[in-house]
This record gives C-alpha cells, sequence and structure tokens, in this order.
C-alpha cells in the first residue's frame, strides 16, 4: 500500500466513524400529550414544561412531545388515545379529567398513563388504589367531589340569603352509580346549610343558554359549577353567563375568577400539571407506572374577584376576604 493509499483510507475512516456512532445512538423518547383543548387553550402546558425541566427533560433536546387536542370535544378523545399508541410514544399525558385517561387506558394496556384533573380515580376504574395504583397508569386526583359542600358552605357565606342554589355539572363524566352518589352528597351538604340545590345538566357548549334560563326560571340564588375540563374551556362564557343572570357564583379555579367568576377554591390546576410532568420524567428514567401513588392535591387557593362582587350589589364579608388567597379588585 503506498502512502498516498494510507492516507486516504484512514481518512474515510475518521469521517465514517462518527456516522456510524450517530446512526446507533437511540432516538429521544416520545411523550403522547392528550389535551382537552388546544394549544392555545390549555393553560396548564406551561406548566407541564416546566415540571418536565425540573424531570431534566428540555421539549427538542432530549425529548419530543407530540400534541392531540380535542378541541373541546371528548367524543375524539379514543381516536386520539389510538393515535398516539399508532406513534408508540414512551409515556402518555393527559389532561381531559377521567374521559381522557379512560380513553388513553382502554387504547393501551402496556404504554404508560398519567392522568391529571380525575376526580376518584379507584371509582372511575382507572387505578387499583391510590397507593398501589397497579397496571400502566398513574397520575393526579383532583379529590373534588369530597369539595361541593365547601363550595356550598363559601356562597352561603358570601351569600347569606341565598336559599336557592343551582348545581351546573357535565353528566356523562362519571358512571352512573359514582355521580349518583356525588349528588347525593351535595344534596346532603345543602340540606344541612338550609339550602334547596337544583341540578342542572351541560353536556356541552350548546347547552349553557338552557340551563342558565332553566336556573332564573327555578328562582336560584346562586350557583356551584362543577369540575369538567370542557367548563375550564369554556370559563369566560360560564362567568358571562353568571353575570348575566345575576347569580353569584362559586367555581373550581382561578381561571374562572379571572375571566369574571364571583369565586373559586379548588386545587392549584397548574401545580398538578407541573407534578405530572416529573412523574412522566421518571417513569422515562425507568419507574413503572404501578410504583408511583396517585397523589392528590397538595395546595388549595381562595380566589375572589371584588369587582364582580361590587358589580352583583354583594357585600362579601371581610373574614371572607381575609381568608383569601387572592382578590382581584
Amino acid at each position: 500500500m503506498t502512502r498516498r493509499e494510507f492516507v486516504v483510507l484512514l481518512g474515510g475512516a475518521t469521517v465514517a466513524t462518527p456516522l456510524s456512532v450517530r446512526a446507533q445512538q437511540p432516538a429521544m423518547p416520545v411523550i403522547g400529550y392528550l389535551g382537552v383543548g388546544s394549544a392555545d387553550s390549555d393553560v396548564p402546558l406551561a406548566a407541564f414544561r416546566q415540571g418536565l425541566s425540573e424531570a431534566g427533560y428540555a421539549e427538542g433536546q432530549n425529548v419530543t412531545i407530540d400534541y392531540r387536542w380535542a378541541e373541546g370535544n371528548s367524543e375524539r378523545f379514543p381516536a386520539l388515545a389510538a393515535e398516539l399508541v399508532m406513534l408508540k410514544v414512551n409515556v402518555i399525558l393527559t389532561t381531559g379529567g377521567t374521559l381522557a385517561a379512560k380513553a388513553a387506558k382502554r387504547a393501551t394496556a402496556t404504554i404508560p398513563i398519567v392522568f391529571t384533573a380525575v376526580g376518584d380515580p379507584v371509582e372511575e376504574g382507572l387505578v387499583a388504589s391510590l397507593a398501589r395504583p397497579g397496571g400502566n397508569v398513574t397520575g393526579f386526583s383532583i379529590a373534588l367531589p369530597d369539595l361541593i359542600g365547601k363550595f356550598l358552605e363559601l356562597i352561603k357565606e358570601a351569600v347569606p340569603g341565598a336559599s336557592q342554589v343551582a348545581l351546573l355539572f357535565k353528566p356523562d363524566t362519571m358512571p352512573d352509580r359514582v355521580r349518583e352518589a356525588r349528588l347525593r352528597m351535595a344534596d346532603a351538604s345543602a340540606r344541612a346549610l338550609g339550602v334547596k340545590l337544583h341540578v342542572f345538566e351541560a353536556r356541552g357548549r350548546e347547552d349553557f343558554e338552557a340551563a342558565f334560563s332553566d336556573m332564573s326560571k327555578a328562582g336560584a340564588d346562586a350557583l356551584v359549577v362543577w369540575a369538567t375540563p370542557l367548563f375550564s374551556l369554556e370559563r369566560r362564557r360560564l362567568a358571562d353567563l353568571a353575570a348575566e343572570h345575576r347569580l353569584p357564583a362559586v367555581f373550581f379555579n382561578r381561571s374562572f375568577v379571572e375571566a369574571g367568576g364571583l369565586m373559586s377554591y379548588g386545587p392549584n390546576i397548574p401545580d398538578l400539571n407541573r407534578r405530572a410532568a416529573i412523574y412522566v420524567g421518571k417513569i422515562l428514567k425507568g419507574t413503572k407506572p404501578s410504583d408511583l401513588p396517585v397523589e392528590q392535591p397538595t395546595k388549595f387557593e381562595l380566589v375572589i374577584n371584588f369587582k364582580t362582587a361590587k358589580a352583583l350589589g354583594i357585600a362579601v364579608p371581610p373574614s371572607l376576604l381575609a381568608r383569601a388567597d387572592e382578590v382581584i379588585e
């Protein structure tokens, strides 16, 4: 072999080696993100990315995220979940409450699933228990069924003269037996406060107008809005309708109050999504979902819109204002 041939051969090997090494490098892990709204409307998305950063991941650098958005239509969850499974993502994160989590669970028994904003994951058949979820599903419960009594106490404190309270909820977000149990719990809480509870259903945004009209006909003095991701997407419309019908309302997260609702009490939803991202990070590093207990909220906040209270002619008691985590002027 001549010296020239040796140099050419050596140069070729130098070029070829990095290409070979790169070809052997594993692809970035992929997270399937199943959202209820859209990229523009999903408030917890920034918090999720923050949690990923805390877990050591940055989108586009060492992890890829495939987004699927239901655009407010929960009937799309099964097809969107199936798409993520077909893509063979490494883990699925759902932010669409019980319906999204169930759709993902039905779509796969092997890909890990982390859910957020689920009321009672045990009763709703998602996990075996909070401490030992079992299977491929874990996540974060908002535990709001236990807070209906608290909502009623708050609205009664803000509006002492309220005797007829409307409860707005989306009936298809839970099994029949779970729904009936929660409605019985809500009714018992109302009777303990000397309040008559009127229940109204809204399966979609097209039902809002009729529901509020029926509330007025029933003589409702105030309103409690039950938690569901669809209602969160429509928070401004619901806040506007409550103002239009002069119904002081308590909602389940602060975004409603920022949109003009009277007050909210509930878990910090962005914080739950931040923590869910940390769970996703642990799973990507090898932890099994069955080894991650379902966690419940650690942060609850009371937010009051003082401007809305004045517009409704409500004198919010100083004791209630003093307990608020934030008062929006």
